[in-house]
């Protein structure tokens, strides 16, 4: 595993917009995340610009990152802006959420692990999320071999991801760009949770 904390520490942290991801906008304006009373999970959150963003609308929203650095961060924005979210400073891999979400918010943490570690992500997805919940999926576009971040080649994902417990929205994804720097942008996808394996 990469030593998150220390990029942090270093300030390498190349994939830190500064500012919640465009694709925040989307998903509000969708019927996805029209409920408030909805429980939602950002795995892999960093310093959860949308995790802020998402408790300012009222939102229940659980975070969690493995670097102390961005939790603080993410802990002193929320104090900040007086709302108030679950944070976790923890390793995804050993999280074991003691209610089911209704949402998982897939913002890049995906593409930041390993390839070997994808089987074993999905499966927490599929645990941490109630049937029939959605997974708001931000699918990064590198193009290249190698990571992090890791390219997420959509049929690779559509078997990661399969119809036994998942269901592709019917409906195109849409393009989140990473910056006029970067020749990297996102795909937005809807899954529903159909149950576990």
């Amino acid at each position: 595993m990469l030593d998150w904390e220390g990029m942090y520490q270093a300030e390498q942290t190349g994939w830190d917009r500064g500012q919640a991801s465009p694709a925040l906008a989307q998903w509000l304006a969708s019927e996805h995340l029209a409920d408030k009373s909805q429980r939602i999970l950002i795995p892999g959150c960093g310093r959860g610009y949308e995790v802020i963003a998402l408790a300012k609308l009222g939102f229940n929203v659980t975070a969690i990152d493995i670097a102390p650095s961005a939790i603080a961060a993410l802990n002193q924005g929320l104090a900040e802006a007086g709302v108030y979210a679950t944070t976790i400073c923890g390793d995804i891999f050993t999280y074991d959420a003691q209610h089911k979400f209704d949402v998982v918010y897939e913002q890049t943490c995906l593409c930041a692990i390993r390839p070997d570690e994808r089987e074993a992500y999905a499966q927490k997805l599929s645990e941490w999320l109630k049937f029939s919940g959605k997974l708001l999926f931000s699918m990064m576009q590198t193009g290249v071999q190698g990571g992090p971040p890791y390219h997420c080649e959509l049929m690779d994902m559509r078997t990661l991801f399969d119809n036994t417990r998942w269901q592709w929205a019917n409906q195109p994804p849409f393009v989140i760009p990473r910056g006029k720097q970067s020749e990297r942008f996102e795909l937005g996808f809807v899954l529903q949770h159909l149950g576990s394996k």
